[in-house]
């Protein structure tokens, strides 16, 4: 396991502003149909699929503000809903990992079958519990994901499925995100796939003090951009 405790001081600023490609889109998913926001910036390098936390979903301002940071790097984005509004209702789906995992799955399916994003590699952007779907996904199907990235997750809410992880993977959590650390830290061993694990200090759990997203975002878009140019 690497562990990394970064310096405190970053200055919260928003994404430079670029030209955007997004578009609404619908991706059907069994009997259900998710709702969700596709961003393709020109000759993107990748794509990255957005797992939202409990009670989260494609507006989530969190996952927004990484996906701009990563779109001004030239990465795609997916920010899709991983359930209906009215399955979100019942707070047993908003917590059902392996339902979530399975409609994030449905996610990489539709990108394999879109023209625009058909031969793009893959990456996963999970938070809290949708970090734990996304480590999920990823294990059952190893060879999709070229790399994942998890924001203040729930890594152990998947532990069965660690050791299958073949994604180099990221986690990401704040510093006095104190009852999450041991978490992270006992799945970053148990996980046998290139990892890291990086604390932000004074960072809580939603990243929400100056500079902490932002730090988070910059991170991620350089875990991404590694391992996404080593598959181009």
């Amino acid at each position: 396991m690497v562990a990394a405790t970064l310096r405190q001081g970053y200055i919260m600023t928003q994404p430079k502003s670029i030209e955007k490609n997004e578009r609404e889109i619908v991706i059907p998913a069994d009997a259900v149909h998710l709702q969700g926001i596709l961003g393709l910036p020109f000759r993107a390098k990748g794509i990255v699929v957005f797992a939202h936390g409990s009670g989260s979903g494609r507006f989530s301002p969190r996952n927004n503000f990484v996906a701009r940071i990563l779109q001004d790097a030239g990465i795609a984005t997916l920010l899709a809903d991983l359930l209906e509004e009215s399955e979100a209702l019942n707070r047993r789906n908003v917590f059902d990992i392996d339902l979530l995992a399975d409609r994030l799955l449905a996610n990489t399916h539709w990108l394999r079958q879109q023209p625009e994003t058909q031969r793009m590699v893959i990456g996963y952007f999970g938070a809290s519990t949708g970090a734990a779907a996304a480590l999920q996904a990823a294990a059952r199907d190893p060879r999709e994901i070229a790399a994942l990235v998890s924001r203040g997750g729930r890594p152990d809410l998947a532990m069965e499925y660690l050791h299958l992880v073949q994604a180099p993977t990221l986690l990401i959590v704040g510093g006095d995100d104190e009852p999450v650390i041991p978490l992270n830290e006992t799945a970053c061993a148990r996980l046998t796939c290139p990892k890291e694990l990086v604390i932000v200090p004074g960072a809580t759990h939603l990243f929400e003090e100056p500079g902490a997203l932002e730090k988070v975002a910059h991170l991620a878009c350089d875990w991404f951009m590694k391992y996404f140019l080593s598959q181009v």
